[in-house]
């Protein structure tokens, strides 16, 4: 009963909250995030079914050689090696293991590599406990973190590609909104780089994903994406404002 309480209460909190957040995974927005998606799918299908498998047959065993069906003096068969078996039950994870790190591998590489197809770069710098998106019209949106009210949106065109640049200014961070991108670290003195293509109207959450400090639990994150127009209005009123502040 605890154990299936702890899956209700997971289910229900995780389907909370901006972005449409699903009980296993978001709904990807951004290529990425579907690349990423598909590798959590591939990956976690066969191990479901595997996992299934072992259970069956660790079942199976447990049942039909209970102690209460043999008599009072049975003794099992003593078997002491058998290395075809061993053999088969070495290689066989290691064959799975191996093609795991492999596909994530490639998938990794994919996504988090600097893109050249876009010229629209916009620089992530973290700091404790907060981020700042410098965009390359030449102004800054400063985020300071906070669990009281929703934080400051990193905002972005739909139907572009826009490059991403992490920068950490103390300590690491990681930037990581499950709909949009994997988790990709900010880290002092090391330039770092994702990218997304949002092609729909809303917002996504996140959070920094590294262990930063005594305010880390209120790195939050929210990307809000808009259509042509109203972005363009909305970098106008960024321009503005950092021209008339001094």
């Amino acid at each position: 009963m605890w154990t299936l309480g702890l899956l209700l209460a997971t289910v229900l909190v995780s389907s909370c909250g901006v972005g449409g957040l699903s009980p296993i995974f978001p709904n990807p927005v951004s290529p990425n995030g579907q690349n990423i998606y598909n590798t959590y799918i591939g990956i976690s299908i066969p191990a479901i079914i595997i996992f299934i498998g072992v259970e069956i047959a660790l079942l199976w065993v447990v049942v039909k050689y209970r102690r209460s069906t043999q008599p009072a003096t049975y003794v099992p068969p003593q078997i002491h090696g058998n290395t075809p078996l061993e053999v088969a039950w070495t290689i066989a994870p290691l064959v799975v293991v191996l093609a795991i790190a492999l596909y994530s591998f490639v998938e990794l590489q994919r996504d988090f590599q600097p893109v050249s197809a876009s010229n629209y770069t916009v620089v992530v710098s973290g700091h404790q406990f907060g981020w700042n998106y410098s965009y390359p019209e030449g102004f800054t949106v400063h985020q300071e973190g906070s669990l009281q009210t929703e934080v400051t949106p990193f905002v972005v065109p739909t139907h572009r590609l826009v490059r991403l640049e992490f920068q950490g200014t103390d300590v690491i961070h990681s930037w990581w909104v499950p709909a949009v991108s994997g988790k990709t670290d900010a880290v002092p003195g090391y330039d770092n780089f994702s990218w997304l293509k949002i092609d729909e109207v809303g917002k996504w959450r996140g959070e920094c994903a590294e262990l930063c400090g005594v305010g880390h639990s209120t790195m939050q994150i929210i990307v809000q994406s808009m259509d042509e127009p109203q972005y363009n209005a909305w970098v106008q009123q960024q321009m503005a404002a950092a021209k008339s502040s001094p």
